[in-house]
């Protein structure tokens, strides 16, 4: 059965999005995990299969224990963090596809803010604990100052403005529409709290030539979805999601999060990669997406990602979003939920549920017949994809 329309997102599920939860990591994922199922109108005990990031500190068969499963079939774990989030869903849709599972549960637990800061800057490995092949790519970028995420992406960034032109108030107008979406969303931490072009010129440097307000959040929570065939999604008659396109991409010359090496560091080739199988999987291009959920770990990556996609060439990113594209009403509404800039950093796993919710029609901030929605996770290395469609 080929991978394309096989199966559907029946059920979403999260907790609230805080900077303390006050519970652990596997209590998040219960929580977030008994939701989407009630959402599906699906019994816990008809669960066989449970997908999660390698990155992710709850194990299947204790989940499996907790929701009383009686056989778990299929229990893979993808690479990395934020990049692995769509490749959750594309492994539940080839489980479905290829019969070795029925429903299948995707999901992420993280106490990233009151637990453990993945923006924390690491000289060397703990000693005693294992080398990873991530630590032996930072032993030579490290000592030089790449030491965390807003560097590396930072340094992209500062690239991308040579090349083209771009600004850092090009940025600040992604993570302005970011702040407007959440603003309208009840469940965002910045809700009812939108910025400005001037606060984010004013906010702090962080890693030049990102400031404070082109960085994502640090969050609790967890979220969840359940994947099922798409035969028995219309059968049982309730709102799903078509998996119309799922990819994972690694480009050439990478470490992990960045691609400094390249020749050109403006180009997100993964992006690029898993864009090419998403259109030739699904069929569709970009003037056919509705709306887009894309990887906002840093403002300027959506922009790249943007003209990774096709929605514009290259360079063109800062006129598309200069004349409001990327808001409800513009050619293409993006983070409609506020994404990680505004709505909490769940290592994409909300803006997947994001994109249900708007070919549901039961979004806060809903795109008119929204029928296909694009999303991605991560920007560098690794990446994913998701097409969602309309049933």
């Amino acid at each position: 059965m080929p991978l394309s329309g096989a199966a559907a997102i029946v059920g979403i599920g999260a907790t609230e999005f805080s900077k303390a939860s006050g519970r652990s990591e596997h209590r998040l994922a219960m929580e977030a995990i008994t939701s989407a199922l009630a959402d599906a109108a699906i019994a816990p005990e008809e669960v066989d299969g449970l997908v999660k990031f390698t990155f992710d500190n709850t194990y299947a068969s204790t989940v499996a224990r907790s929701l009383g499963l009686r056989s778990l079939k299929f229990f893979p774990e993808t690479p990395a963090g934020g990049g692995g989030g769509c490749g959750t869903v594309a492994l539940a849709a080839l489980a479905i596809a290829a019969g070795l599972a029925n429903v299948v549960v995707c999901y992420r637990a993280m106490n990233e803010r009151s637990q453990q800061r993945f923006g924390v800057p690491r000289s060397a490995p703990i000693p005693g604990a294992a080398v990873t092949s991530g630590d032996l790519d930072s032993s030579w970028h490290g000592p030089y100052g790449l030491s965390t995420p807003a560097a590396v992406i930072g340094m992209s960034a500062r690239g991308y403005m040579h090349r083209y032109g771009a600004t850092s108030e090009d940025f600040g107008r992604v993570s302005v529409a970011a702040r407007r979406h959440a603003a309208t969303n009840p469940a965002a931490w910045f809700h009812e709290k939108p910025i400005t072009l001037d606060d984010h010129q004013t906010s702090r440097m962080i890693s030049d030539p990102l400031r404070l307000l082109d960085c994502c959040q640090e969050s609790d929570g967890a979220v969840a979805l359940v994947v099922t065939s798409s035969a028995r999604a219309r059968r049982s008659g309730r709102p799903a999601a078509m998996v119309t396109g799922a990819a994972q991409g690694v480009g050439s010359e990478t470490v992990l999060m960045s691609n400094h090496y390249r020749d050109d560091i403006t180009v997100t080739e993964e992006i690029a990669i898993v864009g090419e199988q998403l259109w030739a999987q699904s069929g569709l291009r970009p003037d056919d997406i509705d709306v887009g959920v894309l990887y906002d770990h840093f403002s300027p990556t959506v922009l790249m990602q943007l003209e990774a996609l096709g929605f514009c060439g290259a360079g063109e990113a800062p006129d598309f979003v200069r004349d409001g594209g990327i808001e409800v009403g513009g050619r293409l509404p993006v983070n409609t939920n506020g994404g990680q800039l505004g709505e909490a950093y769940i290592h994409g796993f909300n803006g997947m549920a994001e994109a249900v919710r708007q070919v549901r029609g039961t979004a806060v901030n809903q795109v008119p017949e929204a029928e296909h929605v694009v999303v991605t996770s991560g920007s560098h290395v690794p990446t994913s994809g998701l097409v969602l469609s309309r049933m």
